[in-house]
């Protein structure tokens, strides 16, 4: 691994830990309007999960989930959340030292996708040797 790449990831860990923990504690607050919580979830979800979406150990995209779609998806949540309850969520993330927890069903959500991504695969590729039949 290179200095460039652990460099990164150590810079991009930290902040991520931040938002992270944030969109934990925006997910759970009351005052929060439903489609930010669930795409904080799906958020979480993706992230406390064990399993990567796209594995670390191929080149180049193993690490597109920590640089693009881990960010991506918690600018998609504050988006859509009131600018003064993410400020809020985001100044108690930064003053605490709580650590987010490991979600084993993100594990499961993840194995779910890429088995229905296998399995899609393998019905076009059915359909298409049955249409050259």
């Amino acid at each position: 691994m290179s200095a460039l790449t652990r460099w990164t990831r150590r810079l991009n860990t930290v902040h991520l830990r931040v938002r992270l923990l944030a969109l934990w504690k925006l997910m759970r607050h009351r005052d929060t309007p439903r489609l930010p919580k669930f795409i904080a979830l799906l958020v979480l979800a993706y992230a406390l999960s064990p399993i990567d979406l796209i594995p670390d150990f191929i080149p180049v995209l193993g690490l597109l989930d920590d640089l693009l779609l881990l960010p991506l998806g918690i600018a998609l949540a504050v988006r859509f959340t009131p600018p003064h309850l993410w400020q809020a969520r985001l100044a108690e993330a930064e003053a605490s030292q709580e650590k987010l927890p490991k979600w084993l069903w993100g594990a499961l959500l993840v194995v779910a996708l890429w088995l229905l991504i296998v399995l899609g695969i393998g019905a076009a590729l059915l359909y298409a040797a049955g249409g050259a039949l």
